[in-house]
């Protein structure tokens, strides 16, 4: 909240010359602890788009690079595959959890222990057309407890 208040306080002060943000609100963001030699995790959240949009991708400077990803049953197989978007329905709020849809950091630069906080950057397209992106920080949890994929 004290986010928005500050940048409306902001566009006011400016006579509206600064880019529009998205009213994007991001809850609970989190990574999974790696191990050394580790190469990739997984990145979860709640996301809820207030006018809707897609987002479209993401990055992180402990990542080579950072997708979006659905895991979904075939048959009795789990299946895990990158995709080019995830729509963000106006006002309704999608989860990115372990074994649907989340983000993966892959190419890792470095091992990611519990409790640190890693930035994200998320890529989202509004319905008007617009690209813009909203920098997060996701806390590292352990790895015990929670399935992985």
């Amino acid at each position: 909240m004290a986010v928005r208040i500050a940048f409306i306080a902001l566009l006011a002060v400016s006579g509206g010359n600064v880019a529009a943000q998205p009213s994007v609100d991001i809850n609970g963001p989190w990574v999974r602890e790696t191990v050394a030699a580790q190469t990739s995790t997984g990145g979860y959240m709640e996301i809820t788009s207030r006018p809707g949009g897609v987002l479209i991708g993401a990055s992180s400077p402990v990542a080579g690079r950072v997708e979006v990803h659905r895991m979904t049953l075939e048959g009795n197989t789990m299946k895990m595959r990158a995709v080019d978007k995830l729509d963000l329905p106006a006002g309704k709020t999608v989860k990115l959890a372990p074994g649907g849809y989340h983000l993966m950091l892959l190419d890792l630069k470095q091992a990611l222990p519990a409790g640190i906080l890693v930035p994200l950057k998320l890529s989202i397209v509004g319905n008007d057309g617009r690209r813009s992106s909203v920098e997060i920080k996701a806390e590292v949890r352990p790895l015990g407890g929670i399935h992985q994929h």
